[in-house]
C-alpha cells in the first residue's frame, strides 16, 4: 500500500483485479452447473455428493494455498526442504533473508553459480553461496575448502567485506569447519541450522559464539 500511495493510487485498479475476478465468477458457474447436473442425474444423492467433493477440494485448496504463502513469506518446513534442489535451496535462502528484513540480489546468472547478495537497513552486507547437493559429504582433511571469494572481496583501506554465508542442505565436513573458523566474516549453515534459520529463527541468533 505504501508503494502505491507513493505512486498516487490508493489502492489495485480495475485491470490489476479484473482477471482475479473473472476467474472466481467461473469457478463459481462451473461449481452450480457441476451441482445442478448431479442433483438432476442422481437426485438428492448426487447432490449430497456434489457438496461432500465440493467440501474436501476446499480443504485441500486452502492447505496448498497455507503452505504457498507460509513458503513465499520464508517459512520452510523440514520436510520441504529436504525435497530442494540447488536452485530452490537458492530462492527458499533469499525468500528467508527476505522474511529477516534483507534486501536480496540474485548474482548467479552474472556469476555462473548460484550466488546471492543481501543487505539490511543497517548497512550490513552479506554474500551468500551454496555448497552443491551432489557434492560428496567425503571431503579430504587436508584440502582447502574450494569456495570462491566473497562478493566485492578487495584489501583496499575503508572498503569492508560483506559477511560469508555458506548454505547446505547437508553437513560440512571437519576441514571445513576448522577453515570457517579461522575467519570471522564467514558463517557456516549446514542442514540442522538451516532448519531452524527456514522454521523462523533468526540468521543472528543461528552464529556461534565466538
Amino acid at each position: 500500500m505504501s508503494e502505491l500511495r507513493a505512486q498516487g493510487r490508493y489502492g489495485p485498479g480495475l485491470r490489476d483485479v479484473l482477471p482475479s475476478f473473472v476467474g472466481v465468477g467461473l469457478l463459481l458457474l462451473g461449481t452450480v452447473l457441476l451441482l445442478n447436473r448431479l442433483s438432476r442425474t442422481f437426485g438428492v444423492t448426487g447432490l449430497v455428493i456434489g457438496l461432500n467433493l465440493l467440501a474436501m477440494a476446499t480443504v485441500v485448496t486452502l492447505r496448498v494455498r497455507r503452505a504457498f504463502v507460509r513458503r513465499r513469506g520464508g517459512h520452510y518446513t523440514a520436510e520441504e526442504l529436504a525435497r530442494l534442489d540447488d536452485r530452490g535451496l537458492a530462492e527458499a535462502t533469499a525468500r528467508i533473508l527476505e522474511r529477516d528484513g534483507w534486501q536480496v540480489a540474485d548474482l548467479s546468472l552474472r556469476k555462473g553459480r548460484l550466488r546471492l547478495y543481501a543487505r539490511d537497513r543497517h548497512g550490513r552486507e552479506l554474500d551468500v553461496t551454496f555448497r552443491p547437493v551432489a557434492i560428496d559429504d567425503a571431503a579430504t582433511d587436508d584440502e582447502e575448502p574450494p569456495w570462491p571469494a566473497t562478493v566485492g572481496e578487495t584489501d583496499r583501506p575503508g572498503v569492508d567485506r560483506p559477511g560469508r554465508v555458506i548454505v547446505r542442505l547437508g553437513g560440512f565436513s571437519r576441514s571445513e569447519v576448522l577453515w570457517a573458523s579461522r575467519h570471522r566474516d564467514v558463517h557456516l549453515v549446514d542442514g540442522r541450522r538451516l532448519r531452524r534459520w527456514a522454521a523462523g529463527t533468526s540468521l543472528d541468533r543461528l552464529r556461534p559464539r565466538r
